[in-house]
């Protein structure tokens, strides 16, 4: 199980995936850099569509974007005030 002892490699070759058996020292300090800059681009993107989305037709029915929504934030504000 395992496939085996390491076997030697061309040293030549180069991928980009990192070549035979990488083992990148600071691969979980990336992984969580990276995953933090998925993040915040994501809620960006959230905020954005969040700000911009517009209904012309009310939903019949309550639906999760609605919780969000500046067009009926707003809307609740004016129906309470």
């Amino acid at each position: 199980m395992g496939g085996g002892a390491r076997y030697p490699y061309p040293k030549q070759v180069w991928s980009p995936a990192g070549g035979w058996w990488s083992r990148p020292a600071s691969w979980k300090t990336n992984t969580a850099i990276t995953f933090a800059g998925i993040l915040a681009v994501a809620y960006g993107v959230w905020t954005v569509s969040a700000e911009r989305e517009v209904r012309q037709i009310k939903p019949d029915r309550p639906i999760p974007s609605m919780m969000w929504a500046k067009q009926f934030r707003e809307q609740e504000v004016k129906e309470t005030t």
